[in-house]
């Protein structure tokens, strides 16, 4: 096993193994700065099918991606204000519910909710700014893996063209991320119109989600702006309905859960949500 003095060291050492893990791009030339080092690095990462790799490179990667993980900055809930305390919210659950607005990769809480598409992949466009890619790219390929495996067991039960249905949760390892788990859910897609159909979806993904917690026992979570993005839910719309039927659940199961972030990107979402909240 080699050992690395430096980050780019590793990173180059990375690079040459998907490189030549590849094939098609075995031979491809990449500039010597770091950034173009890392997104070449990405990418090969992103359009790699899921296989198996050895583990020497496994081990080099999850190195890799935990100090990067460190270099960004590690976000422990007990550095992310309540409703409550940031703005004095009347919310009955303003104790429990949180706006955090940022990079959900960056967070250490029991599950992050990855917006996932129905083949439940992960995002193979290089770089892509999806929320999908960037929750794999920061875990490692090890996620995808996981994924290919859960959904081929799915296929065997359901059939050779299963894809996993709107509304559903699938709970997998975060492998290289800060949070214990990731929670995949696949959102409704809005096309000219917004339905009442497409509402129930979105609902059924928080319940689902939330429901996927109760069961495994994972009293925080983050939930990212599910449909919002490429999917087109209408942004003020999407965070209506995930403050009530997060706020319904609790009703029930308050005592279940220690924590629930409303994760946001965009300052239009964080002001969506604090006039909700």
């Amino acid at each position: 096993m080699k050992n690395f003095a430096t980050q780019e060291d590793r990173l180059d050492y990375l690079l040459q193994e998907f490189k030549e893990d590849s094939g098609q791009y075995k031979d491809l030339e990449v500039e010597d700065d770091y950034e173009s080092k890392r997104m070449a690095l990405r990418s090969l990462m992103n359009i790699r099918m899921p296989r198996k790799m050895a583990e020497n490179i496994i081990k080099v990667q999850d190195e890799f991606l935990t100090l990067e993980a460190e270099e960004k900055g590690i976000v422990q809930m007990s550095q992310i204000k309540t409703v409550k305390e940031q703005y004095g919210s009347q919310h009955p659950y303003g104790d429990k519910l949180s706006i955090w607005q940022g990079d959900i990769t960056r967070l250490a809480v029991g599950a992050i909710v990855n917006a996932a598409n129905s083949q439940m992949l992960g995002c193979f466009v290089p770089c892509h700014r999806c929320i999908d890619n960037a929750i794999h790219s920061a875990a490692g390929i090890g996620l995808r893996a996981e994924c290919s495996h859960r959904m081929n067991q799915k296929r065997i039960e359901y059939g050779p063209r299963y894809e996993e249905p709107t509304g559903q949760a699938m709970l997998t390892k975060a492998y290289n991320l800060p949070a214990q788990y990731v929670i995949h859910t696949v959102g409704p897609i809005v096309g000219y119109d917004l339905a009442e159909k497409h509402r129930q979806d979105l609902r059924n993904c928080y319940e689902s989600v939330l429901k996927c917690c109760i069961d495994h026992k994972i009293r925080s979570v983050a939930f990212c702006c599910i449909s919002t993005g490429e999917f087109h839910f209408p942004n003020d719309e999407a965070a209506k309905i995930a403050v009530e039927t997060v706020t319904a659940i609790l009703e029930n199961h308050e005592g279940k859960f220690d924590r629930i972030i409303f994760n946001v990107f965009k300052d239009m979402d964080k002001e969506y949500y604090e006039k909700l909240l």
